[in-house]
């Protein structure tokens, strides 16, 4: 039952609130105020180029499914395929959520709403899920987006890390909203004034969902099925998650740093280019304004304040995994990151 701490309501959040820690007031590191007009300028032109040859890849992938399909080379083109439909789709959800991609609005808006079904993640819900996220970031009862849960259930967190956790119950529940339900725990995220949003998002899901089966009978083929919604959603979540499980994971809870609950993973160029930067975490959660193609900066101006950058993923899980073991079998332990002295 140590699970119901993590519940919006009948959680932690009222205790964590007693606690000083509900939108509180997190550290941040000095950024020169020259350069901090530099870091959050926001420009059309590298998330119109990178959108395109994201969609590009898509596309093309796609195209070996189909030319694929009926065959046993459909099964790796599947994978890649999901992989680039679903994987770079949550990183894209995530800084379209931001607003920060693009200079002009509505592009930002059709990235979000895009995006969001390609990860299967509700638009209106997960934006106020999100922006919890921010304000209150692994305040146990009041963030909902905290992955690895104490005390750790492997067998569900392998579940959620491929995919067969998050985008099925997100089928659900939008089915649910369709019909104008919505959950209490989604009440106490989202304001009553965008209550008719989230429904009306969810009815366009369920005509999409709708659209899909009909084509796949109309053309007495499963493709459609593997090329939009939730199954290609699935396929593709363990990109995101491979990338996204170490930003919090085996970090400690409720405290008001993101330097310690949070982390920065040096990446290739081809994984920083499908995970959008990221891996720059500490310095998103300090300066969520930024967007993504100003985050590098972001780190080497903030780097000397923060903890070391973890020098590749592989760095990353040679740390977490043995401490996801330790927190296993000890729920109170977690990673501590060294801080500067200065």
């Amino acid at each position: 039952m140590a699970h119901d701490r993590y519940r919006l309501i009948g959680g932690d959040g009222e205790r964590a609130r007693a606690n000083g820690l509900v939108q509180a007031e997190w550290y941040r590191s000095d950024i020169p105020r020259p350069l901090k007009k530099a870091i959050v300028r926001r420009s059309d032109a590298p998330a119109l180029r990178d959108t395109a040859i994201w969609y590009g890849l898509i596309a093309v992938s796609g195209g070996l499914l189909v030319l694929t399909w009926n065959s046993a080379w459909a099964y790796p083109a599947f994978f890649l395929y999901a992989t680039l439909y679903a994987g770079p789709a949550d990183s894209r959800w995530h800084e379209a959520g931001h607003g920060t991609p693009f200079a002009t609005g509505w592009m930002n808006t059709w990235l979000y709403q895009i995006a969001s079904f390609q990860v299967m993640r509700r638009p209106t819900v997960w934006k106020w899920s999100h922006a919890r996220h921010h304000t209150d970031t692994l305040i146990v009862g009041r963030d909902q987006e905290i992955q690895v849960r104490l005390p750790i259930r492997p067998v569900r967190l392998v579940l959620d890390f491929f995919g067969f956790e998050l985008a099925p119950r997100e089928f659900v529940a939008s089915i649910r909203n369709a019909f104008g339900r919505i959950s209490p725990e989604e009440q106490t995220l989202v304001p009553e004034a965008e209550h008719a949003r989230v429904i009306v998002e969810a009815r366009a899901w369920v005509l999409a969902f709708a659209a899909i089966a009909g084509a796949a009978i109309w053309l007495g083929s499963w493709l459609p099925i593997y090329l939009f919604g939730l199954i290609p959603s699935i396929g593709g979540a363990w990109l995101y998650n491979f990338f996204g499980i170490v930003q919090h994971a085996c970090l400690p809870e409720n405290v008001l740093d993101h330097r310690l609950n949070s982390r920065t993973v040096l990446m290739n160029p081809v994984s920083r280019f499908l995970y959008w930067n990221m891996n720059y975490h500490v310095e998103h959660h300090m300066y969520p304004s930024t967007p993504y193609h100003a985050l590098p900066l972001l780190h080497e101006t903030i780097r000397a304040d923060c903890p070391p950058p973890y020098p590749s993923m592989w760095s990353a899980y040679r740390e977490f995994l043995p401490a996801l073991y330790r927190q296993w079998r000890d729920p109170s332990y977690h990673v501590r990151r060294p801080l500067p002295t200065h």
